[in-house]
């Protein structure tokens, strides 16, 4: 099914700025129907759970909402739905839980084309780090080499579902059988992937399985998906006086119940912008498969682009990707580049975007890394075209 793109984009009210929006790998723009849930729940009146009085009824129908929308969208249980802030307050909060229970000599297993997030928490929990490389020239990250890295002493292997910078799409499903063959857990950041298309945590062999909303067209607020049985074996630091109940436990201090609500309305945003019937759950892969296509057929178009210009180096060449573009332009400064097309009307983004391993990997980190250039399903043919007459340009 074909994505009605016109339509899309009329629900976003950021788009009518005239700026070609390239930057949704950094942070999605919202559409309307997330802005009148968030001002809707404060306009109706919300208070904190636990009181005996309706506002305090609707902020735990919120809540109660937003867990069944987030597994719907990864295909999790409305229980095992963590909340939080962002994704990387989770995953530290997380790793401080889990490796509680590890000793010297155990290991996790961890992989240089991840974001910082689902890297530095797990290598500060003091367990033995194995890394799994990535290949320079393709991007890609071997799924061979983790029969030598994983072991009896492995107790969890994180690995991300998309590199948010070359755009990877790994075999997470042969690395997490590999990791629950030898009886450890899987950590799978789904940050970058959730908003690239249909999303399977199961299917992927997720224990954790982490997003965040604002990457798909969402408020800022981060989850992380288990089964609640594995929840019920995990014991985070907490207040005493709060409730000790799964998921509740790993969520501390109040949430933001409005921005909860603006979950929801996302999640139900991308369910629908494709026609059709059927469950949620359902809808949602329908539409996200129509969104990867439209995503890649326009990539195709942008890689094409770029490779063609002299001046301007790509990296990572990955055979199962997101439409998200890394790339140098001879003689510029990815700051230069960035500024260059910010004055045109062209946002991307420049540095190393948390890519502090994969960056490195490829001897760019020190050189103020490269520009990204991100498509999302409200991104048309106008976006790609004002992007490459800016960049060639700068030729």
């Amino acid at each position: 099914m074909l994505l009605p793109i016109a339509s899309v984009r009329s629900s976003y009210p950021a788009l009518t700025d005239g700026h070609a929006y390239l930057d949704g790998a950094a942070g999605t723009q919202v559409p309307q129907a997330v802005i009148d849930a968030i001002a809707g729940a404060y306009r109706a009146g919300i208070g904190n759970v636990g009181g005996a009085f309706p506002a305090s009824h609707r902020s735990e129908a919120i809540v109660a909402a937003c867990r069944e929308a987030v597994a719907d969208l990864v295909g999790g249980r409305p229980g095992g739905v963590i909340l939080g802030p962002n994704m990387t307050t989770l995953t530290y909060r997380l790793a401080g839980a889990l490796s509680r229970d590890w000793g010297p000599g155990d290991e996790v297993v961890l992989s240089r084309l991840d974001h910082d997030a689902n890297v530095r928490p797990w290598v500060q929990t003091g367990a033995t780090v194995r890394w799994a490389e990535v290949d320079p020239v393709t991007g890609e990250l071997p799924v061979e080499q983790y029969t030598e890295l994983i072991g009896e002493r492995t107790r969890l292997v994180a690995v991300t579902a998309a590199s948010n910078v070359l755009g990877t799409r790994p075999d997470v499903a042969a690395i997490t059988a590999l990791a629950h063959r030898a009886g450890a857990l899987t950590y799978v950041d789904g940050v970058h992937a959730t908003a690239h298309g249909p999303v399977d945590m199961r299917a992927l062999g997720a224990d954790f399985y982490a997003t965040s909303a604002y990457k798909w067209s969402g408020p800022h607020i981060g989850a992380v998906v288990a089964d609640p049985a594995l929840l019920e074996t995990v014991r985070p630091d907490k207040l005493a006086s709060s409730p000790d109940t799964v998921p509740n436990r790993f969520e501390r201090g109040t949430a933001a119940f409005a921005d909860l609500a603006g979950v929801t309305a996302a999640v139900d945003h991308l369910a629908a912008l494709t026609p059709g019937m059927g469950t949620r759950r359902e809808r949602l892969l329908a539409s996200m498969t129509a969104a990867e296509k439209h995503e890649l057929e326009l990539f195709e178009v942008l890689q094409a682009g770029l490779e063609a210009m002299p001046h301007v180096t790509m990296y990572g060449k990955p055979v199962r990707r997101t439409a998200t573009a890394y790339f140098t332009v001879a003689g510029h400064t990815p700051l230069e580049v960035a500024q260059h097309l910010a004055a045109r009307g062209v946002n991307v983004a420049n540095g190393h975007n948390y890519a502090w391993e994969v960056t490195a990997a490829l001897g760019i980190r020190d050189a103020g890394s490269a520009v990204r250039a991100g498509l999302v399903h409200y991104n048309d043919r106008s976006d790609v075209d004002r992007l490459l007459e800016g960049v060639a340009d700068l030729n």
